[in-house]
């Protein structure tokens, strides 16, 4: 027998004396099951489509229609003039779609904001997208210091809208472009 051979065998069985059948087949299956949990720990997983002064795994979005300026992502775009809480565009959604697995809510609040691109005020509705927690990107909460506080709860963009929808958590905000608004002289 070559040295090899008498060495594994040596350490065989000084291994077989040492264990049982059952915990060395208990070992394997520990081995096998904490293999294949692996691929479930948490990775960071960084984008090189971000955008300079952007958010951190968000994608840049192109604009919503022809004609406008600005980033989904900023709570400066000009949509979100009246809007309260996390943008949607940082949240896997865009300015007027929630994102998967959430609904949007048939209830919203109205504002008028003012696109810088044609000078012209818009009539925008903010909805609230529900069915998820709370998504932690991009919280924007506007500070008009000429706005007047509401003077009926349902008519402030705090007041949890989720409850036409069926759902009872809320996920984000998204503005939706309604109208054009009437200029006054």
């Amino acid at each position: 027998m070559s040295f090899v051979e008498k060495l594994s065998e040596k350490m065989t069985r000084q291994l077989a004396q040492r264990t049982s059948r059952r915990s060395l087949l208990g070992g394997l299956g520990s081995l096998l099951v904490g293999g294949a949990a692996l691929p479930l720990l948490p990775v960071a997983r960084v984008h090189a489509d971000q955008e300079p002064g952007g958010y951190e795994g968000v994608a840049p979005r192109p604009p919503v229609s022809d004609g406008e300026e600005g980033s989904q992502t900023s709570c400066d775009y000009w949509r979100y003039c009246g809007i309260g809480g996390p943008l949607c565009a940082c949240c896997g959604g865009s300015a007027n779609a929630c994102p998967p697995g959430t609904v949007m809510s048939p209830l919203s609040w109205i504002g008028t904001c003012l696109n810088p691109a044609d000078d012209v005020y818009y009539i925008i509705s903010y909805n609230d997208c529900c069915g998820k927690p709370t998504c932690k990107r991009c919280l924007c909460s506007p500070h008009d210091p000429n706005a007047k506080p509401p003077i009926r709860s349902q008519s402030s963009r705090a007041y949890l809208w989720c409850m036409g929808s069926g759902e009872t958590t809320f996920t984000c905000s998204t503005s939706n472009v309604v109208g054009i608004a009437v200029q006054q002289k």
